[in-house]
């Protein structure tokens, strides 16, 4: 594991500044701090800064092959190493390392790009092709490792961060266009990134590019649903399953130093702490993060005491923080500079405070991500199903005057906070006919295409780009039946950006991150699993729930998704929201020339008399605010006094 960067320039009259690459490695230093390395050969640079994880003592980045034409910067892991070393030193290649990344040096030499199609692990990789004049790069499969990129026609700039790319010097400008997307989702989910002129290499993608300056992208892998069309018993997807996790918890318990797991005492992380403490037949050490010294709301949003029973359960040895209000508010502009882009969810800085326990006691982590995602673990999709079926029905006997007259008196009620969000995600308050309006809108957007048109200036509007275009892309492309279309476009988009937290908050304290449940091939045959196969009473991961009977007790099994909450609503309230409110009406914030002074003071207004729940929109534009000081203003993450007057 470490972070990658570097600069290619396809003409070789260019040189690259060891300066410069230097300076673009130290910005990443967290990713690596355990060693370092650098080769520079004219227009190409690459550079590394290394977490040792596998082969401690002879690992070491620029890794080239014997004849030294062919060179590679890595982060990642390649579990499945072992094995292709064996097969290709059967066909003469020759190792000086007992490291993973060497094997991704001679898979490339014997099968050139295609070398990515025999890689099983989680990857970002630049390979400097000396005999061909090209540089190679490539992503994995799901997306697991980072990687972003600039090229501007004279000069190609890559890193795990985007703040090495930015540390070369490059303008850093906001991208206009992504406006509309983050206000709704609060990530980018397609190439493009927060800042004009980056771009994220997508998950199952390589890139090429040419001394001639001709650059070439191509999808090598993509998810297809092939549900079995006779489905077999119910307990073959179980078996099934369950050997293939418990392979690939195997293969991700590889390391040469202390491996540990977040453990949040749900299904998913206990599973994996359940198989691993099996697997390795040994004590295991477990880690959790939550809230409270005395107070009542933080403490509702814990779940430690949950962890603990699974703890207890495995005989762990395990290790617990608590993460109080001003620590979270002091953290925050501090982690939005680790992230490079806002913050989308307020677990990211829970994240980050686990992992820096765990960096006290190992090195390396596996975390339950992917599941819900794969196996349908959140309740929206049961939701969706749901309101699928009844919005039909409710539409057979209603007309669209009769409809829309019922949502325009909903919508203007004086309904309380918590009501008014419950019937916003049923099919009353939804346009059945609206793919956007339905899904997207209902789970995700904080700010609706029609909430940011009262939102935005007509300035900010008329460059905020389309809301929904990449995802409704993603949808476009899934295919077979609604469930797994829906699981496909999560993967697609949402799920990018959850290994993205994972990746960089757990990076920021310098330790690796492995997740499990998302093994391709593991990933690859939940999309055979019939549909009916994985939601029972609107509750998801049955096969799952199934598979981990003899291993966990029925009060892990069945105990209800909190999806790693935080007392973010709790803490909004009070000075704190008042403090928010002054800074996002700040003539600083104002004068961005993107919101309209009213509709943020309604915002707060509505929420302070507790008419409507604004706390996810207010988290939004809070995060733009904090991302926009830090990277537009060049405001130090520590400088931004705010942050600590939130948690007087």
């Amino acid at each position: 594991m470490c972070g990658i960067c570097g600069v290619f320039f396809p003409v070789t009259t260019s040189h690259i500044r060891r300066e410069t690459l230097t300076k673009m490695s130290q910005s990443i230093v967290h990713r690596g701090p355990d060693d370092q390395g650098m080769l520079i050969e004219g227009n190409v640079g690459l550079a590394m800064r290394r977490l040792s994880i596998i082969d401690i003592m002879t690992g070491h980045q620029p890794l080239s092959n014997e004849t030294k034409d062919i060179w590679i910067v890595f982060n990642g892991e390649i579990y499945n190493y072992p094995e292709l070393r064996t097969e290709l030193e059967s066909k003469g290649h020759q190792y000086r390392t007992h490291s993973d990344t060497e094997t991704i040096v001679h898979a490339y030499e014997e099968y050139g790009r295609a070398c990515v199609t025999h890689l099983r692990g989680m990857f970002a990789f630049v390979i400097w092709d000396r005999r061909k004049r090209v540089l190679f790069a490539a992503r994995d499969r799901l997306g697991i490792k980072p990687f972003y990129y600039r090229w501007d026609g004279s000069k190609f700039l890559f890193g795990s961060e985007i703040k090495a790319i930015l540390a070369y010097g490059v303008p850093v400008e906001f991208n206009h266009s992504a406006l509309a997307e983050y206000l709704a989702f609060g990530y980018i989910s397609g190439a493009e990134t927060m800042f004009a002129g980056v771009h994220k290499l997508m998950p199952g993608h390589t890139l090429e590019l040419s001394e001639q300056g001709e650059l070439s992208i191509e999808r090598y892998w993509e998810l297809r649903t092939e549900v079995d069309p006779e489905p077999r018993p119910h307990a073959y997807y179980v078996q099934t399953y369950r050997e293939l996790l418990e392979n690939s918890v195997e293969s991700h318990l590889m390391s040469d130093v202390p491996l540990g797991l977040f453990l949040s005492g749900g299904l998913d992380s206990s599973s994996v702490a359940a198989l691993a403490t099996k697997i390795r037949g040994c004590q295991i050490k477990t880690f959790a993060v939550g809230y409270g010294y005395g107070d009542a709301g933080e403490a509702s949003s814990s779940e430690l005491n949950y962890a603990r029973q699974v703890a207890d359960h495995i005989s762990s040895d395990h290790y617990e923080v608590r993460l109080s209000r001003a620590e979270f508010f002091e953290q925050l502009p501090k982690l939005v500079w680790h992230e490079d882009e806002p913050i989308v969810w307020p677990s990211s800085v829970a994240l980050f405070s686990v992992a820096q326990l765990a960096r006290e006691h190992v090195r390396v982590v596996l975390t339950g991500e992917g599941s819900d995602e794969t196996l349908a673990g959140y309740t929206r999709y049961a939701w969706t199903m749901l309101n699928g079926r009844m919005d039909a029905l409710y539409r057979s006997v209603t007309t669209p005057e009769i409809r829309n007259s019922l949502r325009q008196l909903i919508e203007h009620s004086p309904f309380g906070a918590s009501l008014h969000r419950k019937l916003q995600h049923t099919f009353i308050l939804r346009n059945g006919n609206s793919w956007a309006s339905i899904y997207f809108d209902n789970f995700f957007s904080a700010f609706s295409v029609g909430q940011q048109a009262d939102l935005l200036t007509p300035s900010a509007r008329s460059r905020a780009g389309d809301a929904y275009r990449n995802s409704m892309d993603a949808w476009e492309r899934s295919r077979g039946d609604l469930l797994h279309r829906m699981l496909r476009t999560d993967i697609d988009t949402y799920l990018v950006e959850l290994l993205m937290k994972q990746d960089q908050m757990s990076m920021a304290a310098s330790i690796e991150s492995r997740v499990p449940f998302l093994d391709h091939e593991l990933v690859e045959f939940t999309a055979k699993i019939p549909p009916q196969y994985f939601v029972r009473s609107m509750a998801g991961k049955f096969v799952l729930k199934k598979a981990m009977e003899d291993l966990l007790p029925h009060s892990v099994i069945s105990r209800k998704k909190m999806g790693f909450p935080t007392p973010w609503e709790h803490w909004l309230a009070g000075a704190t929201l008042d403090t928010l409110q002054r800074m996002l009406l700040a003539p600083r914030s104002m004068d961005r020339g993107l919101f309209r002074r009213k509709a943020v003071e309604r915002m707060f207004d509505e929420h302070r008399n507790r008419t409507r729940d604004h706390s996810n929109r207010i988290w939004r534009l809070l995060n733009l605010e904090i991302w926009q000081r830090v990277f537009l203003d060049a405001e130090a993450p520590e400088q931004i006094r705010d942050c600590r007057e939130w948690s007087a």
